[in-house]
């Protein structure tokens, strides 16, 4: 029994210096399991038997995996950057505003809408000072119907200084700030899906 929990303990300790490499965010959900400690002596009969029990916690941070997550969705966006406008498009042909969206955060196995006004419908509504990276922001650019009609991908908010990735008819896909007067003027709301 004592071999086996040491070679148990030596595994997990090897598994723990050697997973530091990796590139993905290992998620562990928090759970409490008991651990039976016992004694080598042997045991007196005519004692009663006393089993210690320890609660171990194997928690990890679920917000370094959500950030790591937001991180990766971000750069892969990022890659995308100098590519035109293609109303519909979501390649390196062309791609609009949704279609950069939807590709980035499918790319890490989370599914939107493809239309900007749909994924404006998901995910949680948040101030923008509590805006943070890898958060989505919706505009209504005139249009008839007067509805969301673009998004962009936050990519810093450093003191309220909010840039965002996002494909224009203009300019293709570019950061831009959403101090400038015309965004500005545009936002709508700002939402978390991570």
């Amino acid at each position: 029994m004592f071999l086996k929990n040491i070679t148990t303990f030596l595994l997990i300790i090897s598994v723990c210096f050697t997973s530091c490499n990796t590139s993905k965010s290992i998620v562990v959900k928090k759970r409490t399991s008991t651990k039976t400690v016992a004694s080598k002596r042997t045991p007196n009969l005519n004692e009663p038997v006393v089993t210690i029990t320890k609660a171990l916690d194997t928690s990890i941070d679920e917000n370094l995996d959500t950030n790591s997550k937001a991180f990766n969705i971000i750069d892969y966006a990022k890659q995308f950057s100098g590519v035109k406008y293609k109303f519909g498009g979501a390649t390196r042909d062309g791609m609009d505003c949704s279609g950069l969206v939807f590709e980035s955060y499918r790319a890490f196995d989370i599914i939107l809408p493809r239309i900007s006004r749909d994924m404006a419908k998901h995910g949680d509504k948040v101030t923008l000072k509590d805006t943070q990276e890898g958060d989505l922001l919706f505009f209504k650019t005139m249009n008839r119907r007067n509805d969301i009609s673009h998004v962009g991908l936050v990519v810093t908010n450093e003191d309220g200084a909010i840039e965002f990735i996002h494909s224009t008819t203009r300019g293709g896909v570019i950061v831009s700030k959403l101090s400038e007067n015309y965004w500005n003027n545009a936002f709508v709301e700002a939402r978390r899906i991570l």
